[in-house]
């Protein structure tokens, strides 16, 4: 737990009062936790029950946490990067969420590739589910070909690292029509492309919706320097460890 003048919230439905927070910009080579709103009480304070409104916890757990470093470094996922043609996978991040059962928050519609970006894009997303995921409790949407969209916007680190700023490169939004549920069974390993529009709903249901997931990108790619997280001293690694 950090300490109560560092506490976080991680919202993705638009709002984004973490962005420019040092506690989430420097999170990228470590283990932090980040919380839902009414982990808060209406003064700001931090709740004693805080650790009962966890958002996820971010961002390198594979790497720190031997328990995370054994599940994600399994030859079958060294396998399946392969298959899907990344000839040089590197684990970028990591992040357990937590979809708290009736205050998990929703993540609004958004691409992996926006948050982070190489040239020419790689970033894939491998989302397991610890929970059966079902539209009462939050699953992930996605739109079926909307990786053949541009991607619509990019996130990048101001001039002077403190904050992110969003760069529109389409006004136009996603569609909000044609997502479809993609339910999932506990166990279950879907991967997102980097450019594939997704989402998911708040979980107003009396039943969690953890889940682990891991960005990955090529390293044959570029990744810019003004991406928000940044990997100073923590060296990348692939799905084997080398």
């Amino acid at each position: 737990m950090p300490p109560p003048e560092q506490a976080t919230v991680f919202q993705a439905n638009g709002a984004s009062p973490h962005a420019a927070a040092e506690y989430f910009l420097t999170s990228g080579e470590t283990i932090r936790c980040f919380f839902e709103k009414d982990a808060f009480d209406d003064t700001g304070r931090l709740r004693a029950e805080a650790h009962r409104c966890l958002n996820k916890l971010g961002h390198a757990m594979h790497d720190l946490d031997p328990v995370f470093d054994a599940f994600s470094r399994t030859p079958d996922l060294a396998a399946v990067a392969a298959d899907i043609g990344i000839a040089d996978p590197l684990l970028l991040q990591s992040m357990y969420i937590f979809k708290q059962a009736r205050i998990g928050g929703e993540v609004v519609c958004h691409t992996d590739h926006t948050y982070l970006w190489t040239e020419p894009p790689s970033v894939v997303g491998f989302w397991f589910a610890i929970d059966d995921a079902t539209v009462e409790n939050g699953c992930l949407w996605a739109l079926p070909g909307g990786h053949r969209i541009p991607v619509k916007a990019r996130s990048r680190l101001n001039a002077a690292g403190t904050a992110t700023v969003l760069e529109t490169l389409d006004a136009e939004p996603y569609p909000d029509e044609g997502l479809v549920p993609l339910e999932a069974k506990r166990g279950t390993l879907v991967l997102l492309h980097g450019a594939l529009p997704h989402r998911s709903g708040a979980n107003l249901s009396d039943r969690p919706r953890h889940a682990y997931t891991i960005h990955a990108i090529d390293g044959r790619a570029r990744y810019l320097p003004d991406n928000w997280l940044r990997r100073r001293v923590l060296p990348m690694r692939g799905f084997t460890g080398g």
